[in-house]
């Protein structure tokens, strides 16, 4: 197995990682552009777990600057591993991909979000020194409608 860049040909592949993630999608031609769109941005990255050509896992990261502060912190927005490899390590692999560009980027913090139903990826963090942050701090949301691609609105939260 191999970690690499994930790239817009991985595109049904990445959706079905998606799908089992909870986030189904239509058309692997919108996700091939969106990883077209992650790959050309300098602060962002999607990586794939590659064994011979079968995903088996994918980790998305973007860099953001601190305002309040010097350097930047590193987001993972997507980790999933696919249900028939789960156990063997890939997703500490990916999260090692994702910590090493936050790193080349000049962040010194990672964030990572995960829904509170989801028990075992939230064991999965704390085993990986994430602290959580549960009764420290709220997230808030906002969807902003009509300002989507074609004033498309945000598939619904889970």
């Amino acid at each position: 197995m191999q970690i690499r860049p994930a790239q817009p040909d991985d595109a049904e592949s990445v959706n079905e990682l998606l799908h089992q993630l909870g986030y189904p999608q239509d058309d692997p031609a919108t996700t091939a552009a969106r990883l077209q769109i992650w790959h050309d941005d300098p602060t962002s990255a999607v990586y794939a777990a590659d064994a011979r050509g079968n995903l088996l896992g994918l980790v998305a990261i973007h860099a953001c600057p601190f305002f309040e502060h010097p350097g930047s912190w590193g987001r993972i927005t997507a980790l999933v591993v696919s249900e028939r490899a789960r156990g063997q390590g890939i997703g500490r692999h990916l999260i090692a991909a994702a910590e090493a560009f936050a790193v080349r980027r000049g962040c010194v913090r990672m964030e990572v979000t995960s829904a509170d139903r989801r028990q075992d990826a939230r064991a999965f963090y704390r085993r990986l020194g994430y602290l959580d942050q549960v009764g420290s701090s709220s997230r808030f949301l906002r969807d902003l409608v009509g300002t989507g691609r074609r004033g498309e609105r945000l598939p619904p939260r889970r």
